[in-house]
């Protein structure tokens, strides 16, 4: 009977050498993403969101309604956002291969485009309360970072609707003898 060796590589996939990217614990960071147009836009959504939330929380919001809703989309988009751009930066969207992402972020852009376009309604309609109070310039600071976020999550979903309508490389639609 023969000896079963003592060493054995069952390695069935060979390492990777992408460029623009670095190996960290079996997570490849995508340093190409951040240069690219939807990341930009990502990373300019993140801290216009941040300002937006951080110019309404200090002032006294509480004393108009319609602040709650702001904050409540300002800083609900800005935290899935951070957590967009860590899937995406990692490179984890290809770990997750079961989820569609052009969908998904198509989807999330268009949903949180909407939600902003209504907090800077809400925001802009506001403002006026504060006319004769101090806080009247971090108000309106805030409803213009408002329509700034909004146009810039309006750019991505545009992009993202771009990346989804593409073939994507379907190989069963570009093997088709015209």
């Amino acid at each position: 009977m023969a000896d079963f060796p003592g060493k054995v590589s069952t390695e069935t996939s060979s390492p990777q050498s992408q460029t623009g990217s670095m190996q960290l614990m079996n997570i490849s960071t995508d340093l190409n993403f951040i240069k690219t147009i939807p990341g930009i836009l990502l990373f300019a959504e993140i801290v216009l969101g941040l300002l937006v939330w951080a110019l309404i929380s200090s002032a006294a919001y509480q004393a108009v309604p319609a602040y709650g809703w702001v904050m409540f989309v300002s800083v609900t988009l800005w935290i899935l956002s951070i957590v967009l751009f860590i899937i995406l930066f990692l490179n984890l969207k290809q770990k997750l291969v079961s989820v569609p992402w052009p969908l998904v972020l198509m989807v999330f852009y268009a949903v949180a485009t909407v939600l902003y376009l209504t907090a800077f309604v809400a925001n802009a309609a506001s403002v006026s309360v504060y006319v004769i109070c101090y806080h009247y310039n971090r108000m309106a600071a805030a409803a213009f970072f408002g329509i700034v976020v909004t146009l810039t999550y309006a750019a991505s979903a545009f992009f993202a609707y771009l990346d989804w309508r593409g073939d994507g490389g379907n190989a069963a639609t570009s093997t088709v003898p015209v």
